[in-house]
């Protein structure tokens, strides 16, 4: 049937695409139904390639980051507490600036000569508080040019320096933390401030124990810097932190904080340092005892320049500053030049209670007698005289005291070498036997006693008898025996048997009591030879002695401390420490003495001490085999002791009292009296109230009213007053001009000046006592 019923369409689904073009039109019509439209081809599809592989790999990947990640920031917000909670510990530690600027656990002890200007430091002087504000602009930069130029931008620690630290550590063949730390400022502030520990002398013994651990290296000290750097950077400003620096650092020579280390080299405070100066503090950060200018003033500027050529190059310094600093590089002071007087400055110390010197937790100012010129002067004597007296390589060593006649110190040297602090002071440590320097003391009681200089004595052989020993029969040095003579001729020669008659005749006792009194050791010999000198003392007693005699006859205790302050305050806890004591003879007798003592060197063994200018009084001192030579003597205005020997008690070669000790003396006295009017000594020669001193007797003088014991007709007769006329004549010493072998000590081709010392008794003294006596 062409058409369904009642003509309705035939139910078909719509065509969802229209037919391609190239058939009729659809229609009904004759032509006939339409064509079925072709099958569009189906498009061919790649086949996908398994994924699971790459999944489980991905996926195990991400797993791990996710584990690591979650730990990562876990652990890091876990370790920022824990730091951030160090951090608020430390900075809830840290006190106010103003109380850590000096972090020295004693004070100082600061020595000013007599007329006021400093010479000597003792412990780590610190120069009061300055700040990053107040000091010299060119010091502040210095610090920050040389130490930190990120100092401003860094929060404490710069991993940038640590960095290249650890690459020039390793570059150089050490260990990562070993030598270069990378430390900022900050963290160098931290290790002034022992990361806030506290001493402890429970845990340390010590304080330089102390410090080193303070100072120590190393990965864990680094790690332990970062949050106390950390905290200090949080509690105080740039400034403050780098107040605290400039005031802890240690600059060397003693001095703490760049006010003191400017006080101590330039004399001058931090605040005025020029460019040149500021440069060479700075340098010395990196290696303080190396760089100190006292050390080696060359180092120093040589540090220094690198210093100037840093700030140059981060704009600090202009060219033309910068030009000028190197061309006039710093100078020390006159107190920071000044290398002598460390042998009195460590006597004194010893003199000062400890408790204000080396315990001393105060900053202590001390006012002494030393005169620096005459220091220096004692000091280039000695050298000359080595030099030019002495043979080169001679380990032969000297010490030199030079006293006024009321004990003050006015030098000292201890030995022939510039001294470190506590070395060993052979003035006032060394104890050595005296020899005929001792006599002296001998003729003083004899004086006190009322003899006159002019009293006769028997030089001729005797022997004492010793128990244990027997008979002990002493000689003079030229084995030779004058007979009778003047006590005055008996010590300018220096001869042996008189002093002993005189020692025996007023009494050993009294002769110790005697030298007691003057100031000498008190562990003196028992029996005879005690008039020879085998006691021991130090140079220092025996100069005082002498003074002693010189300011007519009062003791006198040695000093050197004229005052004692705290720094700041005006009045002193004590005043000098010695002077003029009580009386020990009469001042006739030391008048009398005095004479004795001026014929020493006028007609004695003292004749190469003898001054041009002035009149002098002193006497010779040699010890058996000649280990102890010594000359001690005084003009009107000062008293001079040299003693000259080795270490190790070896004999000297060719030297006696009256060689080169009286050399030194006399080049000691020469110069520390130059332009110094010139003072008579006060001499005085007393009428006898005593008879002539009778040798065959030891238990003491002849009353004056007794007659004589003379056998010589040609002895002047006795009037019970003193001797009269004819009186001998004066003794002249010969000056036989012989030439000394080239010895030990004696320079090539001398000549000897004066008369042979009898500082060499006989064998028995030598092998029973142990000793010569002069």
């Amino acid at each position: 049937m062409a058409a369904g019923s009642g003509g309705k369409r035939p139910l078909v689904a719509d065509k969802r695409y229209s037919a391609r073009t190239g058939g009729g039109s659809g229609g009904s019509g004759s032509g006939g139904a339409k064509k079925p439209a072709a099958p569009k081809p189906r498009r061919t599809r790649t086949p996908r390639r398994p994924r699971r592989q790459h999944g489980l790999i991905g996926g195990f990947f991400l797993l791990i980051w996710r584990v690591i990640w979650g730990i990562a920031w876990r652990g890091t917000a876990i370790g920022a507490m824990i730091l951030g909670g160090v951090v608020w510990y430390f900075y809830a530690q840290l006190p106010p600036v103003t109380e850590l600027v000096d972090g020295r656990a004693r004070g100082s002890v600061t020595m000013l000569d007599r007329e006021g200007e400093v010479f000597a430091w003792r412990g780590e002087t610190y120069g009061g508080m300055i700040t990053a504000e107040s000091v010299s602009q060119f010091l502040h930069d210095a610090v920050i040019a040389t130490e930190d130029r990120r100092f401003y931008w860094h929060f404490g620690i710069s991993p940038r320096g640590v960095a290249s630290a650890i690459r020039i550590n390793l570059a150089e063949g050490r260990g990562p933390f070993e030598g270069n730390g990378g430390s900022t400022i900050t963290q160098q502030t931290a290790k002034l401030l022992c990361l806030g520990v506290q001493w402890d002398p429970t845990r340390w013994k010590t304080e330089a124990d102390y410090e080193r651990d303070c100072r120590q290296g190393g990965i864990w000290r680094k790690i332990k810097e970062v949050p106390f750097s950390m905290a200090m950077e949080a509690k105080y400003s740039k400034e403050e932190i780098l107040t605290i620096y400039l005031n802890r650092a240690y600059l060397g020579a003693g001095a703490r904080g760049f006010e003191a280390a400017a006080q101590r080299y330039f004399g001058k405070s931090a605040k005025d340092v020029t460019a040149a100066e500021a440069a060479m503090l700075a340098g010395l950060l990196k290696a303080p005892s190396t760089f100190a200018p006292t050390a080696s003033i060359d180092r120093a500027r040589g540090r220094a320049a690198v210093v100037i050529g840093l700030m140059e190059e981060q704009g600090y310094l202009t060219k033309a500053e910068a030009d000028e600093a190197r061309a006039n590089p710093a100078s020390l002071s006159k107190a920071a030049k000044q290398d002598s007087g460390g042998y009195f400055a460590d006597w004194v110390m010893e003199t000062t209670p400890d408790y204000l010197a080396r315990d001393t937790t105060e900053d202590v100012v001390i006012e002494t007698t030393l005169d620096q010129d005459m220091q220096k002067k004692a000091e280039e004597a000695l050298s000359w005289v080595f030099e030019n007296k002495v043979k080169a390589g001679s380990k032969a060593q000297a010490a030199i005291v030079v006293m006024s006649a009321d004990g003050a110190v006015r030098a000292m040297v201890g030995g022939r070498n510039v001294p470190n602090a506590g070395d060993f002071n052979r003035a006032t440590q060394a104890l050595r036997q005296t020899g005929s320097a001792f006599k002296p003391f001998i003729y003083a009681v004899a004086m006190d006693l009322g003899y006159s200089p002019l009293d006769y004595v028997e030089d001729q052989p005797r022997c004492w008898y010793t128990a244990g020993s027997g008979d002990w029969c002493p000689q003079n040095y030229d084995r030779d025996f004058k007979g009778t003579i003047t006590l005055t001729q008996a010590l300018a020669e220096s001869r042996n048997i008189p002093a002993i008659v005189l020692s025996e005749a007023v009494g050993r006792d009294l002769v110790k009591q005697v030298a007691t009194d003057f100031g000498l050791a008190q562990n003196f010999a028992d029996g005879p030879a005690l008039a020879l000198g085998v006691s021991e003392s130090t140079l220092i007693d025996m100069t005082g002695a002498f003074a002693g005699i010189l300011n007519g006859g009062s003791a006198v205790v040695p000093y050197g401390l004229q005052a004692l302050k705290l720094q700041g305050m005006d009045e002193p806890l004590f005043g000098a420490g010695g002077g003029i004591g009580e009386r020990v003879i009469s001042e006739g007798a030391a008048r009398a003495l005095t004479y004795m003592m001026s014929e020493v060197l006028n007609s004695g063994t003292g004749a190469r001490a003898r001054l041009d200018d002035r009149e002098a009084a002193g006497k010779t001192g040699t010890t058996q085999s000649a280990r102890d030579a010594w000359f001690v003597g005084f003009t009107a205005d000062y008293v001079v002791g040299v003693w000259m020997g080795y270490d190790d008690n070896s004999p000297l070669t060719g030297v006696t009292g009256g060689g080169l000790p009286a050399e030194i003396w006399h080049e000691v006295m020469t110069r520390i009296n130059e332009g110094v009017p010139a003072s008579p000594l006060l001499t005085e020669i007393p009428d006898s109230t005593y008879a002539p001193i009778d040798p065959s007797t030891t238990e003491g003088a002849v009353a004056a009213e007794d007659v004589p014991y003379f056998d010589d007709p040609n002895a002047p007769a006795f009037d019970g007053e003193g001797y009269s006329d004819p009186l001998p004549e004066a003794y002249t010493a010969p000056l036989p001009g012989e030439e000394i072998p080239r010895l030990d000590e004696a320079p090539e081709g001398a000549v000897r000046e004066g008369p042979v010392e009898d500082d060499i008794v006989d064998q028995i003294l030598r092998d029973v006592l142990g000793t010569s006596g002069n």
